[in-house]
């Protein structure tokens, strides 16, 4: 049976809190809002609670978790210690959508947390509910977006109940992600520092910060990811996802014949888009700025599982600025499969 706790951005709370860390402290996992998307929370600390976070996401085990933090104090309880860049990157992004990979101390956090490595990626929330909620915990949480492995993100607490009601005690509602993709991940154990994942926080404004960063690579199979994200497939619909610069002409050629064979096309698209042929229009809203978008596209994708279509064509856009954290997660989504 799960439990519903709603809580108010700005509100008192703190009795709400209480009833999520005592959950935490008993080693349970907990459903919670962050700008990015909603996470799935456990003490990072406790093996066996965090063991629930992979048995309810059905996540493989060799997929590292992101530690969250209310206060960069609790940092010195797992973190063997700050690069000088990393601390520019925390004092200029903190809190928001930044995950910095950090040495871990040995022993500080259980094992499965860093997938083994002696890394472990952090990050502070600048969520309202988040920021507080992590403050009053003061343990260090890890927790990947509360999904079932390899499915669209959740940027609602609705999204939870899809795929993890009855999987998990307790779903925070604080009300929808703002951000909508997660966290840009960066690797400050190597020199420069290495780009894993881009996200809302672009490289651009990183490399104002910090300099010159190594672009986001592609990683060997053999090897064990550092952040979540990098070896599986993420993000996928039901249907089959191809991908498609929708202002060329031979894109409309090719989905009227695709309909023309009996084909059911769902289009995740800007509204601009609506006269391209399709059977249902998910709509990635009117706004054409990226950072629009970018918030309407895990809802899109979750919603592409409750239309009967055969397969789903979704919009590409330019790989710049928010643009590239946004093809990342397109890319994954279609397995890299374009129309």
């Amino acid at each position: 049976m799960t439990k519903f706790v709603h809580v108010d951005r700005d509100g008192d709370n703190l009795k709400s809190y209480q009833q999520i860390v005592d959950k935490w402290v008993a080693g349970e996992v907990v459903a919670f809002p962050t700008e990015t998307v909603y996470g799935l929370g456990a003490d990072a600390r406790n093996p066996q609670a965090v063991a629930k976070i992979y048995e309810a996401k059905g996540r493989p085990s060799d997929n590292p978790l992101i530690v969250h933090v209310g206060k960069t104090e609790q940092l010195q309880g797992f973190i063997a210690y700050i690069p000088e860049l990393a601390q520019k990157a925390m004092d200029a992004f903190w809190p928001g959508p930044l995950t910095v990979i950090l040495p871990l101390k040995e022993g500080a956090l259980a094992p499965a947390v860093s997938a083994g490595l002696s890394t472990v990626g952090v990050r502070m929330p600048a969520h309202p509910v988040a920021h507080e909620l992590l403050e009053f915990a003061n343990i260090p949480i890890a927790a990947p977006s509360a999904n079932r492995s390899g499915k669209p993100s959740p940027t609602a607490a609705s999204h939870v109940v899809e795929d993890l009601e009855g999987r998990i005690p307790m779903i925070v509602d604080g009300g929808p992600a703002t951000a909508g993709l997660e966290s840009t991940i960066v690797d400050f154990t190597v020199q420069p520092p290495a780009l894993l994942r881009p996200g809302s926080i672009t490289e651009e404004m990183l490399q104002d910060v910090i300099g010159d960063m190594q672009g986001a690579g592609r990683l060997r199979e053999e090897q064990a990811p550092k952040a979540p994200g990098m070896k599986y497939t993420h993000y996928a619909p039901d249907a089959p996802v191809y991908l498609a610069y929708l202002d060329q002409a031979m894109t409309g050629d090719k989905m009227e014949e695709l309909s023309r064979m009996g084909k059911k096309i769902a289009l995740v698209a800007p509204e601009k888009y609506r006269h391209l042929p399709h059977d249902e229009f998910l709509s990635l809203g009117t706004d054409a700025s990226l950072e629009s978008i970018s918030r309407h596209l895990f809802n899109a994708l979750r919603a592409c599982n409750q239309v009967e279509v055969d397969l789903i064509v979704a919009a590409a856009f330019p790989a710049e600025g928010v643009g590239k954290a946004l093809m990342n997660r397109l890319e994954k989504a279609a397995g890299g499969t374009w129309l």
